[in-house]
Order: structure tokens, then C-alpha cells, then sequence
């Protein structure tokens, strides 16, 4: 082999084909970006939890519960990282218990993969643990798409270490060229027998849920003095590794913003929009989502009486703050409804309280 074909050889295993391309496939991997707050408690149970953006835990018939914070505490490079604590154990694991930590992917982020296809290409996810003890997880690797998976399990200690984890291609199965969540990476932090009865799927296969996580995997439930650490979380096309991908986080915040947007910054006297009665009680106020989000959003506002409209010289509480009619991934119009004013004044709409919160979410 020529010096000139060596050195492209080099080059290409550095940068997985990706000279000066984007090489980290996953968002928010340096636990930057915390649009929703910094701390969460009492967690657990059933359903979706989120704390930092692009990142959700998923709990199923738990007894156990745990905080999730955004916590300063990275290894060399990272201010911060993602920690989740025991505050209460659960060492009875019924069959279909589990704990998992996940971010989900659009198709068409994916498609360099090539998956479903005879060039499919390898997957490598790397990231930074520690924990309270050694102990042992499962990472999962979970096509939406076509109903596929694939799992590997790693090691945690009481030190950061880097886990590299390298998943074959598949040729079975595209990831569908959309918004849509095509693939799921997965943690799994607790699990009944459901989940761990069988054979550990190490190679892609249809799902067969006995098969996804590791009969000698530890459980986040063990005691409450458990924890699990993790920063540089990171997804890249081919079977290298390579450093972390630092983003600014202006730039990080711009991407997650696409999945989940807060109107309200936690502060009372906060203008959100220009209102105008259509009504003598009702009023619409429109919004341009910047930038423009995964799907037309689901808009959920804490508590009504925490906004005011103000019109001429009156301020009315609203009774009633939601959206309104047909709404886009680029616009929306809130409507908010208070005691009479005038049909055809305008006016504007403000907080009257540091908790008031206006949530928007697309997320997968």
C-alpha cells in the first residue's frame, strides 16, 4: 500500500469517512441543555420523566423511585453530567418492572446507516459512567421502524470510564426517511423477568422482549445508596470511536429546541405575545416557533391563573390559556379567555408569577 493510501486509510478510520462532517449522531451528550429544570424527585411508578432535553426515563409498575438531576460532577472536559439516585428501593422485581433511560432518533437523521440495505454500516455509541458500586447494565439499540433490537451489556465502577460499544450493521429493515422515531437508545436500569428470561439478543432480530436485557444485569433499585452517572453520550456511523463532538451550546440548544421549547424564562412580568379580543372574553395571541419544531406541538401550560392580559389600562387573569385552532411546526395561536373586556381591543400577555410555564412538545 502506497504512503498516500495509508494515510487516507488513517484518515478515514479517525473520522469514520466523516472528514469535517458532524460525527455525533445523538443530541445533547454533554447534559447541557436543561430547558425543564436542573432537578426532578420522586420519579418512578409508571410513565415518562424528562429533565434534561433529549433525554427521557421510562418506568413501567416500579416500586422503586428516584431524583434526576443535572449534576456538575463530569469527568475531565464535561462540567456536567446526568445522575439518577435511589430514594427508594425495590428489590421484589415483578416480571414486568423496568427502568429505561432513552433517547429517541428521526429516521431521517439516520439515514447514513444504510441500514436495510447491503452497504449497511455499523453503529458505535460511546459514553462516560461512574456509579455508587460496580455493577452492570444493558445498552439497547431498538428499531421502531421494523421492530428490531439489539443489546450488548457494559460495566460501571465507582470511577468515570469511557464504555465504547460497537453494534453490527443491519441489512434487514430501513429506517424510514422522516420525523418519525425510527431508532431508540436505550439504558436499562432495572428489569423483571419479562425482559430478561432469554437469550441476550447480541445481533439484530426481530424483538422478542425476553431477549433485550441481560438476566445478570444490576438494578438502580438495589439499595438508596445506588446511582448512575453518565456524559458524552455519543452515536457515530462505523466501528470506531473517536473523541467526544463538543457543540457550543447555542448551538445544542437550537437542536433541542426542535423537540421541546419553554415560553416563560421563570420570571413574573414576562411579555409573551400580542393579544386581540375576538370576543369581549376571548382573545387570540400568535406565536413563530423558532426554529421550527419536529411536529405541530402539544402545548402544555402549568397553571392559568399564572397569566394576565392586559388591555387599555385593566389587567385581566385568565381563566382559560390553550392553543387554538390549526397550528403548524413553524406558527401557533393561543387563545386565552378572562372576565369582559372589549371586542377588538388589543393588548398583550404577561406573567404574574415565576412558576407560570408554557411548555411545547414534539418529542419522539
Amino acid at each position: 500500500m502506497s504512503k498516500a493510501a495509508e494515510l487516507a486509510k488513517i484518515g478515514e478510520v479517525l473520522t469514520n469517512s466523516q472528514i469535517g462532517g458532524r460525527r455525533n449522531i445523538a443530541f445533547n451528550g454533554a447534559m447541557q441543555v436543561a430547558q425543564r429544570g436542573t432537578s426532578s424527585t420522586g420519579l418512578g411508578a409508571n410513565g415518562d420523566a424528562f429533565l434534561l432535553d433529549r433525554f427521557r426515563v421510562t418506568a413501567a409498575s416500579t416500586a422503586g423511585r428516584y431524583t434526576m438531576t443535572q449534576t456538575a460532577d463530569g469527568p475531565s472536559g464535561f462540567a456536567n453530567c446526568l445522575k439518577i439516585v435511589c430514594t427508594t428501593a425495590d428489590t421484589s422485581i415483578a416480571a414486568g418492572e423496568n427502568l429505561v433511560l432513552v433517547q429517541g432518533l428521526e429516521g431521517q437523521d439516520l439515514q447514513q446507516f444504510k441500514k436495510g440495505t447491503s452497504d449497511a454500516e455499523k453503529f458505535t455509541v460511546s459514553f462516560y459512567v461512574k456509579g455508587h458500586d460496580a455493577a452492570t447494565y444493558t445498552f439497547e439499540m431498538f428499531d421502531g421502524d421494523n421492530t428490531r433490537q439489539v443489546s450488548q451489556t457494559f460495566s460501571v465502577t465507582t470511577d468515570w470510564t469511557r464504555v465504547i460499544l460497537t453494534f453490527p450493521a443491519d441489512t434487514t429493515g430501513a429506517f424510514g426517511d422522516d420525523n418519525g422515531a425510527s431508532l431508540y437508545l436505550q439504558i436499562c436500569l432495572h428489569a423483571g423477568s419479562t425482559f430478561t428470561s432469554g437469550t441476550l439478543n447480541t445481533s439484530w432480530a426481530s424483538n422478542t422482549n425476553a431477549n433485550r436485557y441481560s438476566s445478570d444485569q444490576n438494578s438502580i433499585f438495589e439499595s438508596t445508596s445506588a446511582t448512575f452517572f453518565i456524559t458524552g453520550f455519543q452515536l457515530e456511523v462505523g466501528s470506531q470511536a473517536t473523541p467526544f463532538e463538543h457543540r457550543s451550546f447555542g448551538e445544542e440548544l437550537t437542536l433541542c429546541r426542535r423537540y421541546f421549547q419553554e415560553l416563560c424564562d421563570g420570571v413574573s412580568s414576562n411579555i409573551l405575545a400580542a393579544m386581540s379580543y375576538y370576543t369581549s372574553t376571548v382573545s387570540y395571541g400568535y406565536f413563530k416557533l423558532s426554529p421550527e419544531m419536529r411536529a405541530a406541538p402539544t402545548v402544555a401550560v402549568a397553571d392559568v391563573s399564572h397569566f394576565t392580559i392586559f388591555s387599555g389600562a385593566n389587567g385581566r387573569v385568565t381563566s382559560n390559556l390553550a392553543a387554538s385552532g390549526t397550528y403548524s411546526t413553524k406558527s401557533m395561536r393561543l387563545q386565552g379567555t378572562t372576565a369582559a373586556s372589549t371586542l377588538g381591543f388589543s393588548g398583550f400577555l404577561q406573567t404574574n408569577n415565576a412558576d407560570a410555564s408554557i411548555h411545547l412538545i414534539a418529542e419522539l
